[in-house]
């Protein structure tokens, strides 16, 4: 016998309405007065809708230190979500040392961290972790992030944050895949005049903005002088510029694309790793790039592309066997001794002359490049595990 939903013990009632979407929760809270108090259940609803999607990520109950509405914590988390993984800088002309090429984003327990992505070298595959951007959300429902500029402050709450010397900044989304992170100068310390100053320093203040202003009126071009100076006072004031972010939603390989994702490895000649990211184009061809070059505004070249990216399977012909067996491979000094199998081959070219060489596909799921011009192959290691979480991380 079919029971009606208003006839079902209001526990069970709750615990359907929390598998729903906030949308389908408002639409249901439309249908009877009794159903709209229902929907307005805070802990009940809004909490269970927390705790079931991210739960088992962060600390649900320490957010806002525990005095915001469940319903408000739902929308934060729902934003904040979005950032979840990796991110590369943007293109600019001349990128601040402490503006990040690769960032990536986790969960907290009381906030969403973004770390630095840097290569340790020590001549190992490892990376270094450290803390660049903390995002969460005051016990007073508002939204609060703080950029680390030197990394050098461990997250633990965000109540810590708001006391260190940290730069509060806004993390706008600009559409999918897209954020801009800017200074907030509203929040940023020593911004706002001091509780302590005294009338005799405000009436100097008032006697140079009457000055100023009528200089302004009777001096030329003394509107301009005044513009030129308060630019320069807020240049001054400014610990960070607004700096790009565009999210790398395909930091990792997939059966139809072996080569795509985020990569680590050596080059020749440089015993510091670099970070790679190779992308398939719509018309079937794969461009592999530094990451740290995309973070740059103008045209950088391509480590290698090719047009193609149909394997070639073994067995290969001798003349491959002979170009593959007779190379050197890049590894670090303290890594293991290479003994991968090869399973396929690819055609492909670099921007330097002669620019011809290969890629050779391992049965592991990795892969090296080489250059018919030298004797060497890169090999090359994922940054990201197959759960989204960062390779061979050493914490700050």
């Amino acid at each position: 016998m079919a029971l009606a939903l208003c006839d079902i013990p209001e526990d069970l009632q709750l615990r359907i309405l929390s598998f729903l979407s906030p949308p389908e929760i408002c639409s249901f809270a439309c249908t009877s007065k009794r159903f709209a108090s229902l929907c307005r259940e805070d802990r009940k609803i809004w909490r269970v809708m927390c705790d079931q999607k991210w739960g088992k990520n962060t600390q649900i109950q320490k957010w806002g230190n525990g005095r915001i509405a469940y319903k408000l914590l739902y929308r934060t988390l729902n934003r904040l979500e979005d950032l979840i993984g990796f991110w590369r800088l943007c293109g600019r002309a001349n990128p601040a040392d402490s503006s990040p090429p690769l960032v990536f984003f986790e969960w907290g327990s009381s906030f969403v961290l973004g770390s630095r992505v840097l290569a340790t070298n020590d001549d190992t595959y490892r990376v270094r972790k450290t803390p660049f951007l903390v995002l969460g959300i005051s016990s007073e429902g508002r939204t609060e992030n703080f950029l680390d500029l030197d990394g050098n402050h461990v997250p633990v709450d965000l109540s810590e944050l708001e006391r260190a010397n940290l730069v509060p900044v806004d993390v706008n989304f600009m559409g999918s895949g897209h954020i801009m992170v800017e200074e907030n100068p509203c929040l940023s310390k020593g911004s706002s005049s001091s509780s302590g100053e005294d009338e005799e320093g405000r009436e100097d203040v008032v006697v140079t903005e009457m000055y100023t202003q009528l200089a302004n009126r009777t001096s030329p071009g003394g509107d301009r002088r005044r513009k030129r100076k308060k630019e320069k006072e807020r240049q001054a004031r400014i610990k960070w510029e607004p700096e790009h972010f565009i999210k790398v939603s395909d930091f990792s390989p997939t059966f139809a694309k072996p080569l795509q994702g985020l990569w680590k490895g050596f080059c020749e000649g440089r015993r510091n790793m670099e970070l790679y990211l190779v992308k398939y184009d719509e018309v079937g061809g794969v461009v592999c790039k530094k990451v740290e070059d995309l973070s740059l505004s103008r045209q950088t070249s391509p480590v290698f592309w090719t047009p193609n990216h149909v394997f070639m399977r073994s067995p290969f012909s001798v003349e491959e066997e002979m170009i593959l067996d007779s190379r050197i491979h890049i590894t670090p000094l303290h890594g293991e001794v290479h003994e991968q199998v090869v399973s396929g081959m690819l055609y492909m070219n670099s921007s330097y002359d002669p620019g011809e060489g290969r890629v050779w596909l391992y049965e592991n799921g990795t892969f090296g490049f080489g250059f018919l011009r030298d004797q060497f192959i890169t090999d090359l290691k994922r940054v990201a595990l197959e759960d989204g979480c960062l390779a061979d991380a050493l914490d700050a």
